[in-house]
């Protein structure tokens, strides 16, 4: 079982987490289920973020640690466009750590006008 929530961190508007329901750790602690579900997941999210969003590309990665440590798993489903590289200058995992320097939040009234678009296209 999984969950597919707006991110509350710094990478943009339409940046989405697939988490586990329960307590993940690591990618090889999931269950047969949880991981024949992940893929299929992953796909369908990141087609709602680009019929959505219109980015160039969509970032899918794995962040789990927590203050230095491992610790719940969550797979990051961020659109990127030229817009934000050329703006922080980056791209991939350095467009997220200078995203995350800056400490831009989406406004929230955009957030909830976003999720419900992609309520719509998920489901």
């Amino acid at each position: 079982m999984w969950v597919v929530e707006h991110c509350v961190g710094p990478l943009g508007l339409g940046t989405l987490v697939v988490k586990p329901v329960r307590h993940v750790v690591h990618v090889a602690e999931l269950t047969e289920r949880e991981s024949g579900e992940l893929g299929r997941l992953l796909q369908k999210v990141s087609a709602a973020v680009t019929e959505v969003m219109a980015p160039e590309q969509v970032y899918v990665c794995l962040w789990s640690h927590a203050g230095g440590v491992p610790g719940h798993i969550h797979f990051v489903v961020q659109p990127v466009g030229r817009r934000d590289m050329a703006r922080f200058d980056a791209f991939g995992p350095a467009l997220q750590v200078a995203m995350g320097g800056a400490g831009c939040f989406p406004d929230a009234a955009e957030v909830e006008q976003v999720c419900e678009r992609l309520r719509q296209a998920l489901a």
